[in-house]
């Protein structure tokens, strides 16, 4: 089960009370006060891994509470510090806050941490409040809250290279081709529901990432089907990957279907548009596919075009190459470009929404 977007509520523990404590014991003239002050609430701490691919953890315990400071006690005696709660979410998790729709995180590297919220602090014991006019202090401070929020998770999928194209253009398959990755494959559309990432490695051991993004439609940038679930996974790839499907085997024209993805990727963020792109041209194995290699050539003089069977790995191998020589000649992208595509929320609603005009006939009920 693949969960890109959930809901949490954190939860830092609060810290313990101080404590108001006399001492009386032998050989300690008159005494005095000893109350210990409290423990530290434990902080709720986010940590990336790279073993995580999914939120769907999240989306079963939504609830995290750290634990609350110990109360201290006489003889001065300190309350422990409540132990932190660690939220493991995988990389390129972005993290808002539900009231205000404000980016705080992006968790994007192996290993980092972030604490989310604040464990509250242990009061002090009365005998923090001796003085030489007080000597016998009755007073003790109470803990202080621990932070609470409710926060948006989102996972946008981090990868080199995005495969973007029309539901049944062999974005998968291509994927298996390349890589060592084995999404699920079959003649029909939307057989990919989710994101799929897969490792490129070359001869000479070179790595890069790869991921297939879910068949996009017509009107996507609208939220139209699941539009804006899929057009987000692709805002962090340095390359895009214009996969068609030169056969036509769904009656479609590939040069429409180049033009149908600029305009909805536009629509949804034009920034996208500027990075580095390539067409891939596949099933050309195919009878139909023949004429189109020249038609898209000749309407698209200044892009690099690859004629390739992903299903019978035909020049598999030089869009590899290819890949690897365009992401070492492209230059990384501006943090603060990045970020702000990153931190744009979208609805996940339709805009167009359309309006339902069924009308329920009469239903005859028969009763035995």
């Amino acid at each position: 089960m693949f969960v890109d977007r959930v809901k949490i509520f954190v939860a830092a523990g609060d810290g313990g009370n101080g404590c108001a404590s006399f001492r009386r014991e032998k050989f300690v003239p008159m005494g005095g006060p000893d109350g210990g002050d409290g423990g530290n609430g434990g902080s709720v701490i986010l940590r990336a891994s790279a073993n995580e691919q999914s939120l769907v953890d999240l989306k079963f315990q939504q609830h995290w509470q750290a634990e609350r400071g110990g109360g201290g006690a006489g003889k001065r005696l300190h309350g422990a510090r409540g132990s932190d709660r660690v939220v493991i979410v995988p990389l390129g998790t972005l993290v808002f806050l539900e009231d205000s729709d404000e980016l705080i995180v992006d968790l994007c590297a192996d290993g980092q941490e972030f604490l989310i919220a604040q464990g509250g602090k242990g009061g002090k014991g009365n005998s923090r409040f001796v003085t030489s006019v007080n000597r016998a202090p009755r007073t003790a401070e109470p803990g202080t809250e621990g932070e609470k929020k409710t926060l948006n998770l989102e996972l946008k999928i981090i990868a080199d290279v995005g495969l973007v194209g029309y539901p049944n253009a062999g974005k998968s398959t291509l994927l298996r081709a390349i890589s060592a990755a084995k999404p699920k494959t079959a003649p029909y559309p939307f057989t990919t529901l989710h994101p799929n990432v897969g490792v490129v490695e070359t001869d000479d051991y070179r790595r890069y990432t790869v991921a297939d993004i879910p068949g996009l439609i017509a009107g996507a940038s609208e939220n139209v089907g699941l539009g804006h679930a899929f057009l987000r996974h692709i805002e962090r790839c340095r390359i895009l990957c214009y996969t068609l499907d030169m056969g036509g085997v769904d009656g479609r024209d590939p040069l429409a279907d180049l033009q149908s993805l600029r305009n909805e990727i536009g629509k949804y963020e034009e920034e996208l548009l500027k990075r580095p792109a390539i067409i891939v041209a596949n099933k050309m194995d195919l009878a139909a596919a023949a004429e189109n290699p020249q038609r898209l050539r000749h309407a698209e003089p200044d892009m690099t075009i690859l004629p390739i069977c992903a299903e019978l790995g035909e020049h598999t191998q030089e869009l590899i190459l290819t890949l690897r020589k365009l992401l070492d000649e492209s230059p990384p992208d501006n943090p603060n470009d990045l970020q702000r595509i990153l931190a744009k929320r979208r609805s996940f609603r339709s805009r167009n929404k359309q309006h339902d005009n069924f009308e329920w006939p009469d239903i005859e009920v028969f009763y035995k």
